[in-house]
């Protein structure tokens, strides 16, 4: 199943880069920027994270909470966030139960090889829990303005 604009976002339960629990329901009331992206400290993944973090407050000031997620470990998010100095937290899914929930766990070809890894995309989702945009077409160094648009 793929999820669509207007479908209900599924419910997550997973920990941050503290270790913190994290579950979607936590912002019900909120708008939710869920970003998913392949690596930490990678080149197009730490644009995307800076241009985030360089938009923080514009995208505060809109409303959102962001969320970035990805595969890494709790410590790898953290030496992440702490070396871009990210202000928002990173979800650690080394199961990929989140991944596999939101469909971005995805078979991908590189060089002609076939791997399975993620699909950079993003979810706009609204304070009732609803997807209200999903970007597929990531610009990692334009994303807050693909969000904001």
């Amino acid at each position: 199943m793929s999820l669509e604009v207007g479908n209900y976002a599924p419910q997550f339960e997973s920990k941050d880069q503290n270790g913190n629990v994290i579950k979607l329901s936590d912002f019900k009331g909120k708008k939710v920027v869920l970003y998913f992206y392949p690596k930490d400290n990678t080149p197009g993944c730490t644009a995307q994270a800076c241009n985030l973090r360089d938009n923080y407050e514009a995208l505060q000031k809109a409303g959102y909470v962001v969320l970035g997620i990805s595969t890494d470990s709790e410590k790898s998010h953290q030496k992440f966030i702490e070396k871009q100095e990210l202000p928002f937290s990173l979800i650690a899914d080394e199961d990929k139960s989140v991944h596999e929930a939101y469909g971005t766990w995805v078979e991908k070809s590189m060089y002609g090889r076939k791997y399975m890894g993620t699909a950079r995309t993003t979810f706009v989702i609204d304070e009732e829990g609803k997807i209200e945009e999903i970007i597929e077409k990531v610009n990692t160094k334009e994303h807050t303005n693909q969000i904001l648009k």
